[in-house]
C-alpha cells in the first residue's frame, strides 16, 4: 500500500457525507447580509455549492427590503381617533386610507449601517441618534433597521440549523431502513447461511449485525496501527475506551449567529482570492512573486471584519503547491490544533481550540466551525511572536474538493481590545489528485503593527517570506514528505543506520523533534517553558537572554538554564551557510564542543528527498586515549523558505538504549542551533540559539559571570563563522 492509499485509510470514515449546500435565494437583497465578494472566476460552478445563506423571504418582504436597503418606513400611517371611529360609514368610505410612505436607503448608509451592526448590534439611543443624524435618517428608521437586522440573522440561524437537522435525520432514516432490511434475512453466524425464523429474536439479530460492524472496524484499525508500529497489532490488546471530549462552553445566540455569518463571508472571500487573477494579483517587473492590488481588493469588496486600523500595514501572499497528503488527511491535520502544530513546527509556537461551535455534519468535517488562538513565530529574537484569537470554518464543495479560511475575532469577542495583528480570511484551498497527490492553494492575508518589528527583518516580514503562504506550503511539503518516508515500508538507500533497530530509528526520530521543539521555544520564548528575559548591561543590543529553572523534567538536566540568542545579516547565499553549518568535516571552525576536529557521522535518518533533511548521530574525536568520545543529536532540514541545523550533546548509556528501541523521553538534553532564511536579495539572515545549564542547582543563584559566559559564547561563534566565510567586514 502506497502513502496515498494509507492516508485514505486513515482518514476520517463518512467522508461521503455533504453538508446541505447555502444558497443565496433571489429575494434576498445582495448588500443585506454578506460583504460583497471579489469579481473573479468561479472556482465551482454547481449553484447548489453557493457559499451564501439559504434564505426563503416569501412572506417577509417587509422586513427583507428594510434591511437591504431597498426601503423602509419613512413614517407611521395615522390612527383614527375614537370620534373618528364613531363617524358615519359613508364619509369614512369617502376618505381613501393614507398609503405607507417609503424611503430607499443609499448604498452609503447600508454601509454603515453593516459596519455599526458588526461591532455593536444592540445600538443604545445615543448611538443610534449619532447615526441617524450622520446618515441623514430618522432615529425611528434607524431603530426599526436595527430590529429587522438582528430578526433577519435570527431566522437565518434557524433555518442553517434546521437544514442540519433534517439531513441527520434523513441520514437515520436511511440507517433505520438498512437495519430492518437486514433484520428481514437474518445471516446465521456460525454456518452464514440463512438463520430459521424463530431462532433468533429481532433484538439478538440486531445486535449480532452491530457487532460485525464493530468487528469490521476493529480489524481495520487494527491494520493501521499494524502498519504505522511496523508489526503486527493483535486486535485483543487494542483499547477501545473513548476519552470523552470536555464540554464547549455556550455561545450566545447573537454570538453564534454572528461567527456563521463571518465565516460564509470569510469562506467566499477566500475561495475568490485564491482563485482571482490579475487585477487583484499582480506580479512586479521582474516576474517575482505575486502582490495583492490594494486598491482592486478594497474596491471589490469591504473587509469582512472592517476597516485596517490606524498605523497597520497590510501583508499578502498566495502560493499553489503539490503536497504528498490527501484532501481528506490534510482537513483533519488542520482542523485538529495539536495535529495542526506537530505539522507547522517551526510556524506555530502554541495553539489551542477554545470552543467548538459545529463539528461537522454526517461525521466528517464539513461545515465544522471553531474558535482557536494562536501563537505565530519567525525563529528569531528580533521578531514579536504573532498572538492571534480566529474563527476556522471547514466546506466541501464539491468530491475531494475542501477549503478551511481562519479570521480574526477580536472585533466580536472583545469589542475594545486592539491587538498587535488582525488575521483576515486566510487558508487554503485542497483539491485531490492521482497517486495520493493534493493542490493546495494557500492564501495569507494580515494586517499588523510593523513598528514591533526590527528594522532587520522587516522586508522579510512585509514580503510575505516571514509569515506567508510559501513558508507555509513549502513546510507543509517538507514534512508530508518526510511522513511518506517513514510510512514507507523500505529504507532509503543513503540511511547508514544498521545498527540502529526500526525501534530505534522511531525513537531518534522523537528525540530529534523534541529536541527542534525546544530549541524553537528558547528562541521565541514560547509557552513551552516559562522564560524569564534578563535586563543586563554585560549583553550586546541584540542579543536576548533569558533563564528559567529545569526542576521535574526526566528530558532535561536539572539546575538554571541559559538562553542566549541573536540574529545578524550575513553576505553569502543561505543554501552555502546550511552546507557549511551541517557539514561535520567543518564543524571544527565553529563548534567548540568538536575538540577542535571533524566529527564522525556515526548514523544518517532520512526525513526528505534532499539530502539535508535528516536527523544524524555524530561524534566528536577524544582529544587523548583517556577521555571518551561525545555523542551529538542533530536534526537538519531545509525548503524554499528556509533551513535549520539544531544539535545537542546526549549522554552515550542513554543512546545506546534509545537506539535500541528504548523511550527517548528520559534522554536529556539542552539544544542549540541555527535559523536560516533569505534576506530577499542574495544574503541570509542568520539567527543563532544557545541553551546551556550553568548551575546544576535549581535553587542556586544567577551570577553575572554565567551571563557573560553566555554572551560570549554566542559573540565568539558569530564571529568565528564570518571568519570560515570570509564574510568579517
Amino acid at each position: 500500500m502506497n502513502f496515498g492509499d494509507f492516508l485514505d485509510n486513515n482518514s476520517c470514515s463518512g467522508g461521503g457525507a455533504r453538508i446541505v449546500a447555502f444558497s443565496n435565494n433571489n429575494n434576498m437583497p445582495g448588500g443585506a447580509i454578506l460583504t460583497q465578494s471579489l469579481s473573479a472566476k468561479p472556482m465551482f460552478n454547481s449553484p447548489g455549492l453557493s457559499l451564501a445563506l439559504q434564505t426563503s423571504m416569501e412572506g417577509q418582504g417587509e422586513i427583507a427590503n428594510n434591511v437591504g436597503g431597498r426601503r423602509s418606513r419613512d413614517e407611521e400611517p395615522e390612527s383614527r381617533s375614537g370620534s373618528d371611529a364613531s363617524g358615519d360609514d359613508q364619509d369614512a368610505a369617502d376618505k381613501p386610507l393614507r398609503k405607507k410612505r417609503y424611503h430607499r436607503h443609499t448604498p452609503q448608509q447600508i454601509q454603515q449601517l453593516e459596519s455599526l451592526f458588526k461591532e455593536c448590534p444592540h445600538p443604545d439611543e445615543k448611538q443610534r441618534l449619532e447615526l441617524s443624524k450622520r446618515l441623514s435618517l430618522d432615529i425611528k428608521q434607524v431603530k426599526f433597521w436595527f430590529q429587522n437586522r438582528r430578526t433577519q440573522m435570527k431566522t437565518q440561524l434557524e433555518r442553517h440549523e434546521n437544514s442540519i437537522l433534517r439531513q441527520e435525520n434523513d441520514k437515520l432514516r436511511a440507517e433505520n431502513m438498512s437495519i430492518r432490511e437486514a433484520m428481514r434475512n437474518p445471516m446465521c453466524t456460525s454456518c452464514g447461511g440463512p438463520a430459521v425464523i424463530g431462532d433468533v429474536s429481532l433484538e439478538e439479530q440486531h445486535i449480532r449485525i452491530e457487532n460485525a460492524r464493530l468487528k469490521d472496524e476493529l480489524d481495520r484499525v487494527c491494520a493501521l496501527a499494524g502498519k504505522f508500529l511496523g508489526r503486527p497489532m493483535p486486535n485483543s490488546t487494542l483499547d477501545l475506551g473513548v476519552i470523552p471530549s470536555p464540554l464547549p462552553k455556550p455561545v450566545n445566540p447573537v454570538e453564534k449567529s454572528m461567527y456563521l455569518e463571518l465565516a460564509l463571508a470569510a469562506m467566499d472571500e477566500l475561495v475568490k482570492m485564491a482563485q482571482s487573477e490579475e487585477p487583484l494579483w499582480i506580479r512586479g517587473l521582474d516576474g517575482g512573486r505575486e502582490m495583492l492590488n490594494q486598491e482592486e481588493y478594497l474596491r471589490a469588496s469591504s473587509p469582512c471584519i472592517g476597516m485596517k486600523p490606524s498605523g497597520f500595514v497590510t501583508e499578502a501572499s498566495r502560493e499553489i503547491g503539490m503536497v504528498i497528503i490527501n484532501s481528506l488527511a490534510l482537513v483533519e491535520t488542520l482542523m485538529d490544533s495539536n495535529k495542526w502544530a506537530e505539522m507547522f513546527p517551526c510556524l506555530i509556537a502554541r495553539t489551542s481550540t477554545t470552543q467548538v461551535i459545529s463539528s461537522g455534519v454526517g461525521g466528517t468535517r464539513n461545515g465544522a466551525l471553531q474558535l482557536m488562538n494562536a501563537a505565530l513565530q519567525v525563529l528569531s529574537p528580533l521578531v514579536p511572536v504573532r498572538e492571534v484569537n480566529f474563527l476556522r470554518f471547514c466546506k466541501q464543495h464539491a468530491e475531494g474538493v475542501w477549503a478551511v479560511v481562519d479570521v480574526s475575532v477580536d472585533n466580536i469577542r472583545e469589542a475594545h481590545a486592539f491587538p498587535s495583528c488582525r488575521r483576515l480570511p486566510s487558508g487554503c484551498l485542497v483539491q485531490d489528485m492521482p497517486n495520493g497527490y493534493s493542490k493546495v492553494t494557500w492564501v495569507e492575508h494580515i494586517e499588523y503593527d510593523e513598528s514591533v518589528v526590527h528594522q532587520l527583518y522587516r522586508p522579510l516580514v512585509s514580503s510575505g517570506m516571514g509569515f506567508g503562504a510559501q513558508r507555509w506550503v513549502a513546510t507543509l511539503q517538507r514534512q508530508c514528505e518526510c511522513l511518506a518516508i517513514l510510512m514507507s515500508s523500505t529504507v532509503p538507500a543513503r540511511d547508514h543506520s544498521s545498527a540502529i533497530t526500526a525501534g530505534g530509528r522511531r525513537s531518534m526520530l522523537k528525540l530529534a523533534q523534541r529536541m527542534t521543539n525546544n530549541f524553537c521555544a528558547g528562541v521565541c520564548a514560547s509557552s513551552v517553558h516559562k522564560w524569564n528575559k534578563l535586563q543586563t548591561e554585560n549583553v550586546d543590543e541584540d542579543v536576548q537572554v533569558m533563564t528559567r529553572k529545569s526542576i521535574d523534567d526526566p528530558g532535561e538536566p536539572p539546575g538554571i538554564v541559559l538562553s542566549a540568542a541573536t540574529s545578524v545579516w550575513l553576505p553569502v547565499s543561505p543554501q552555502r551557510l546550511f552546507d557549511f553549518l551541517r557539514d561535520e568535516q567543518l564543524r571544527s571552525e565553529w563548534d567548540i564542543l568538536s575538540n577542535g576536529g571533524p566529527m564522525q557521522e556515526m548514523a544518517h535518518i532520512a526525513k526528505g528527498q534532499d539530502h539535508g533533511n535528516c536527523v544524524s548521530l555524530l561524534r566528536a574525536s577524544a582529544v587523548n586515549t583517556n577521555q571518551s568520545s561525545m555523542l551529538i543529536v542533530q536534526e537538519t532540514c531545509i525548503d524554499a523558505a528556509g533551513s535549520l541545523v539544531v544539535y545537542a550533546p546526549v549522554d552515550i548509556p542513554a543512546m545506546h538504549v534509545v537506539m535500541n528501541g528504548g523511550d527517548s523521553a528520559y534522554v536529556a538534553l539542552l539544544p542549540s542551533g541555527f535559523a536560516i532564511v533569505p534576506d530577499g536579495v542574495s544574503g541570509s539572515l542568520l539567527t543563532v540559539a544557545f541553551q546551556i545549564l550553568v548551575n546544576s542547582l535549581p535553587t542556586a543563584k544567577l551570577t553575572v559571570e554565567s551571563v557573560e559566559t553566555v554572551n560570549n559564547l554566542i559573540t565568539c561563534t558569530v564571529q568565528k563563522i564570518k571568519a570560515a566565510l570570509q564574510c568579517e567586514s
